[in-house]
């Protein structure tokens, strides 16, 4: 089974990175939306994120109240194990919190379902990340440095000069990731998702 943890600041755009990633895992055929489960992460009491991923149809888990890479991995795992029992799904995207560490949830799901292929993946914000580089250096440090896909996101809203600085920056945390220029307010390329899909996969 298939593992997407999908790690990135707030704001960064993983909601609609994930919607269209699921829209192209099912090709766009409704039928295929059960072969996809979405797990949400949210620290309030209150799913936002879910709302909007339930009304295209996709099976939408959430685990609220806490972080899963700390004081919840293992309610991540019960909450996985009953997602493979009630759906038996192919894939399972994961969008964590905004202040999640990817490599803790990445740790508890490989030690907890060995037979998971699990992959990371962090979405960056172009147009923020100079603003958010020096209070969240520590944290964006650990999101970065474990993924094996890195998207900059938002390229749409900064100029190339801007872009290159920041992707330069981000390379600087991790250079030996797959890096990808996206807008995920418009169609992103079917080569990104195939590089995330692909994430973790043993060579």
């Amino acid at each position: 089974m298939k593992i997407i943890v999908l790690g990135g600041f707030l704001g960064s755009g993983k909601t609609s990175v994930i919607l269209q990633l699921a829209q192209y895992i099912a090709g766009r055929d409704p039928q295929k939306a059960g072969n996809v489960v979405i797990l949400e992460n949210e620290i309030g009491e209150v799913g936002v994120d879910d709302k909007l991923l339930q009304s295209t149809g996709y099976n939408v888990e959430n685990l609220f109240s806490g972080c899963v890479c700390c004081t919840m991995s293992g309610e991540l795992v019960i909450g996985l194990r009953k997602i493979m029992a009630d759906f038996n799904p192919e894939i399972i995207i994961m969008e964590a919190t905004g202040v999640a560490y990817p490599d803790n949830i990445r740790k508890t799901i490989i030690q907890s379902i060995p037979d998971a292929d699990c992959g990371v993946i962090c979405v960056t914000d172009a147009k923020r990340w100079k603003r958010l580089l020096r209070p969240m250096e520590m944290l964006l440090k650990d999101q970065l440095d474990v993924a094996d896909v890195i998207l900059v996101n938002k390229v749409d809203m900064v100029d190339q000069e801007t872009l290159s600085d920041v992707e330069a920056s981000i390379r600087t945390f991790n250079d030996s990731a797959q890096f990808f220029r996206v807008s995920a307010a418009e169609t992103i390329s079917p080569s990104v998702f195939d590089a995330m899909l692909g994430a973790g996969r043993e060579a």
